[in-house]
């Protein structure tokens, strides 16, 4: 058995956004000569995650919409976390959208369901990020 490891940076000048990081990690399958198999590609820091949706900005505006409604980033001081910080509301967005997704790899691509795609959540920004692509496989 084969095992690949790339780490993809990010800096997002914005505090949110969701990015489609899909062609980044096909790249990586690629690289890795891993023809099946799985790959685990996960978020490498507590406020910033990945999951698989549909890439259509309407989803992603509610996606938005709805996150800020269930933590609001603002009064900053109804977080006991944001001693120091600001960021409270960005571990608990984490905690929704998850951490990390799993893909079945079959006949050298990434092998998915109608529409989806792969994304990077940024929910504290402005400072670099890294998400691991662990591919394992024949």
């Amino acid at each position: 058995m084969k095992s690949f490891r790339k780490e993809l940076l990010f800096n997002i000048p914005t505090r949110r956004a969701f990015i489609n990081i899909t062609p980044q990690v096909a790249e990586c399958l690629h690289e890795s000569g891993i023809r099946e198999g799985l790959a685990l590609i996960n978020a490498m820091h507590i406020t910033a995650s990945v999951f698989i949706n549909d890439d259509e900005s309407g989803l992603h505006h509610d996606y938005e919409v709805w996150l800020e409604k269930l933590a609001p980033h603002e009064p900053v001081s109804q977080y006991q976390h944001n001693g120091y910080e600001d960021n409270g509301d960005a571990h608990l967005k984490r905690q929704i959208m998850g951490r990390e997704v799993v893909v079945a790899v079959t006949d050298g691509k990434l092998d998915f369901g109608p529409w989806e795609q792969i994304f990077y959540g940024e929910f504290d920004g402005g400072r670099k990020k890294r998400v691991l692509v662990k591919i394992i496989g024949e």
